[in-house]
């Protein structure tokens, strides 16, 4: 599966998990009154990952009419696993599973309110709950990479400076003006300074 959610390039596709048949004929009227008719049922949790994979949905419902623990950490494994909204219909929990749903990524968790005439709305709120998540997921690996990048050059131009008595401009110029010879990162370039110099001190 890949990571984006493809709501944009095709009618949205969506996989019901729902061994209960009358729940999933809820879930699936719901689907289709609101006009989503690219709809696959998945009514056992055997090979369920497998199943998603080929199916490849763009939302994932997941039903659970009398969740025990197991099946319900089981299910926050598969929301885990696929990078994709999961919108799941239980009907009852307690605090601590909620916080469990949180904490796998599910994007909407509902408690005792399996009606079809909601299942549309939750399904819009998961998808837009699990693309912000995503943005800023992809926003705070942007800015830890800048920062790791920032160090090193500071690192590199702090070795150059000392081995080749430059100042700090003039060292920073100097990894600069290699990246570009080399159609490199600097931060890359600076990288490989780093590893030089800490080989040559061994």
């Amino acid at each position: 599966m890949t990571n984006d959610t493809k709501t944009g390039q095709r009618p949205l596709r969506v996989a019901i998990v729902e061994e209960n048949s009358i729940r999933a004929a809820i879930l699936l009227d719901g689907l289709q009154d609101a006009g989503v008719a690219d709809v696959e049922v998945i009514n056992t949790m055997t090979h369920m990952l497998r199943r998603l994979s080929i199916i490849d949905p763009d939302v994932i419902i997941i039903g659970i009419e009398n969740p025990s623990r197991d099946v319900l950490e089981q299910m926050f494994q598969v929301s885990k696993l696929v990078s994709r909204p999961v919108a799941m219909f239980v009907d009852q929990s307690d605090e601590g599973m909620i916080q469990a749903a949180v904490e796998a990524g599910v994007s909407a968790y509902v408690v005792d309110g399996l009606r079809k005439e909601r299942v549309k709305a939750i399904v819009d709120m998961a998808v837009s709950r699990f693309n912000a998540f995503e943005r800023l997921q992809r926003e705070l690996t942007e800015a830890r990479s800048q920062l790791a990048s920032r160090k090193i050059i500071e690192r590199a131009k702090g070795i150059l400076m000392r081995n080749r008595e430059l100042s700090e401009e003039e060292a920073y110029a100097l990894l600069r003006q290699t990246a570009m010879n080399e159609k490199r990162k600097l931060a890359d370039i600076a990288q490989s300074v780093v590893t030089s110099a800490s080989l040559l001190e061994k």
